[in-house]
């Protein structure tokens, strides 16, 4: 297991720079997730610690040894895939032995060592099936098994979730960071899923047209945005403009929003504000008796219902502001009902645009 350090790093695909001068530092045994929109650059890094592509400029040391220009099949690096890549012709136990037996290990050993990894991913039971006989959830975790019967110092997951349904890929993430977590691996894990990033991931960084973002633990992040990108991307935000006032901003009507967190723009610089839908309390017009230093009145435009929860559209002078509300039966607000919205001061971060 091994630190993963990438500092300074670039690479271009002709005129196209799809890293840009990144720094990250992957913790030993730790869980980190890559986040981007496609084109972020996030898969070019996960190749370039793989040893499936090579970098312009930079380092990556893995261990505290520089592998930049070192091979894929010397870097004890496991990975699993989008597609998984299994073997139809082999049966599940062939398939995670692929690695042990190309590496020339006895058959007693890969025996030993294959019967672990599939206890480990509980799949001991199913190990003479063909891939074409699991489901979808039992494949990913044949290629989790195959990745890591191998022992590798770092585990790299390039969307290994994507192609599940929502509520087995929730079930896939219990079990992925159970597995990470008892094998005691350094994981990076490549995502563009927000609420899968901040669930798994004990970091996460940013990316965004091949540059770093933004980069900390997942609550730093959703909590004290640096950019309204990092705002709008990881989570939901709203995000109001206008001039700075030193411990806030001033909005195009007047109406002054304060923030206790942020940077600290220059006085009458442009500037905004985020604030997170579940951080604002909603309230009729008419109901004056509850209060917070930020307040803005508006109509609520649309209502969504999802279960547990419901989003209102707010409209405050051409500007749609989201509130989420838990439906615990309190009063439901009807479409075109003029609003209060409040939220605090420690719940808004200022951002220098």
């Amino acid at each position: 297991m091994a630190e993963v350090v990438v500092d300074k790093v670039s690479r271009s695909f002709g005129s196209h720079k799809a890293l840009d001068d990144v720094s990250i530092a992957f913790p030993d045994k730790g869980f980190y997730g890559l986040l981007g929109p496609s084109g972020s650059g996030k898969t070019t890094l996960l190749r370039m610690i793989a040893g499936f592509d090579f970098p312009d400029a930079g380092r990556i040391a893995i261990g505290g040894e520089g592998v930049e220009r070192v091979p894929v099949e010397k870097r004890r690096i496991g990975m699993v895939f989008q597609t998984y890549a299994l073997f139809p012709n082999m049966s599940v136990a062939q398939n995670v032995a692929f690695g042990l037996s190309v590496r020339g290990e006895t058959k007693a050993a890969i025996e030993v060592e294959v019967k672990r990894a599939l206890d480990l991913v509980q799949l001991g039971q199913l190990g003479e099936r063909r891939p074409h006989q699991l489901s979808g959830g039992q494949r990913q975790r044949v290629a989790l098994a195959r990745a890591i019967v191998t022992k590798p110092r770092v585990l790299l997951l390039d969307e290994p979730l994507s192609a599940l349904d929502k509520a087995l890929r929730v079930d896939m993430q219990i079990e992925l960071k159970r597995i990470q977590r008892e094998i005691g691996i350094t994981t990076i894990f490549v995502t563009h899923d927000q609420e899968e990033a901040l669930t798994m991931s004990d970091r996460i960084g940013i990316l965004r047209d091949g540059r770093l973002v933004q980069e900390g633990p997942p609550e730093e992040i959703y909590d004290r945005p640096e950019s309204e990108f990092a705002a709008t991307f990881l989570g939901d935000a709203n995000i109001l403009r206008g001039v700075a006032t030193g411990n806030g901003i001033r909005l195009p009507d007047g109406t002054v929003v304060s923030a206790n967190h942020g940077t600290k723009p220059a006085v009458g610089t442009t500037a905004s504000c985020a604030v997170r839908p579940e951080r604002i309390s909603i309230y009729d017009a008419d109901d004056a008796s509850r209060g917070e230093k930020n307040r803005l009145k508006g109509r609520v435009s649309k209502r969504i219902f999802a279960g547990n929860s419901s989003t209102y559209f707010v409209e405050h002078r051409g500007d749609i502001i989201k509130v989420h509300v838990q439906n615990n039966g309190g009063v439901k607000l009807a479409e075109g009902q003029s609003v209060i919205l409040r939220w605090s001061p420690g719940s808004a971060v200022l951002i220098d645009r």
